[in-house]
Order: C-alpha cells, then sequence, then structure tokens
C-alpha cells in the first residue's frame, strides 16, 4: 500500500533558542512572511500568504544549543523554488547578508543551496528541473547525480 500520491509536506515546525534571531533568518533573509506571532514563544511564517509553511518555537529550547553531531534529530527541511531565478534571488540576499552556504550541488534533477540555520538545522534551498530534463539511466529509470553547482552563473540570474 502507498501514500497518496497528491499528499505534501505542508510545514515544518522547529524549536529554536532565539525566536527573534530565527524570524531574523527565516524571513529577513530567506524573505518569509511572518503570518501570526505569540509573543515571544512562536511565530509562523508563509510564503505567498498560506496559513503557514515554517513554524517557530522556544517551548521547550529557548536559549538551548544544537544537538552534538553524531546525534539523531532535523538533517534539513528542504524549500521548492518555483524557478531558477527564484532560487537566485535568495542566494543573493544571503551574500548580501554575509550568510555562509554549507555546500552548492547540481543533482540533474535539481540545483540546491545548503546552509545552517541560526540554531544549527540544516536548510536546502533548491529548484527542480522540468522532470523532461531529467537524467535517465538507459533502462529509462532516474540517474541522479552530485556535482558541484555553478554558484556564480546561478547568482547572475538574481537580477
Amino acid at each position: 500500500m502507498s501514500i497518496h500520491p497528491e499528499t505534501r509536506v505542508g510545514h515544518v515546525h522547529l524549536k529554536v533558542a532565539d525566536l527573534d534571531r530565527a524570524i531574523a533568518f527565516y524571513s529577513g533573509i530567506l524573505g518569509f512572511d511572518v503570518t501570526q506571532r505569540y509573543g515571544s514563544q512562536a511565530a509562523f511564517l508563509s510564503a505567498g500568504g498560506y496559513h503557514h509553511h515554517i513554524g517557530l518555537n522556544t517551548w521547550e529550547s529557548l536559549g538551548g544549543s544544537p544537538p552534538p553531531p553524531g546525534h539523531t534529530g532535523l538533517y534539513h527541511s528542504a524549500f521548492l523554488f518555483p524557478d531558477r531565478k527564484a532560487l537566485a534571488q535568495v542566494l543573493k540576499r544571503l551574500v548580501e547578508a554575509g550568510y555562509p552556504l554549507t555546500g552548492a550541488t547540481d543533482h540533474g534533477v535539481s540545483e540546491a543551496l545548503y546552509l545552517d540555520d541560526p540554531d544549527g538545522n540544516g536548510v536546502e534551498l533548491y529548484r527542480d528541473r522540468p522532470e523532461a530534463d531529467w537524467p535517465r539511466a538507459a533502462d529509462g529509470s532516474l540517474a541522479m547525480i552530485t556535482k558541484r553547482l555553478d554558484v556564480q552563473a546561478l547568482l547572475a540570474e538574481a537580477d
């Protein structure tokens, strides 16, 4: 039995140490809109007017620290951008803010930027290529790749 093919991940809810710092990253740099805020304890952010794609809270984590390497937890949340230009624009905001990337990869099916949010949660910002352009093996199966993304070429498309 498989899950219904139209099922989608609706949102991610993150425990953060400092709500204002997290909002400054997800809204101030990445560009998500704050749709609702619960004082200094929680906030909900979205793209395009949806009720929320990201929940942030300090209910169990105020002043906390990220888990140490080698422990379980969130590897990364991934945010799909509608096209290459939109991905380039968020890259430009990251560069202008001096915010470091941890990686940039061309997967054949997508182009992805990797970074950590201020609480150490992994974040993937990506755009999918059209399915007709996905790399395929001789038998027609998907043949994803992992090669270095040309970040400067992507950045050139931001304007």
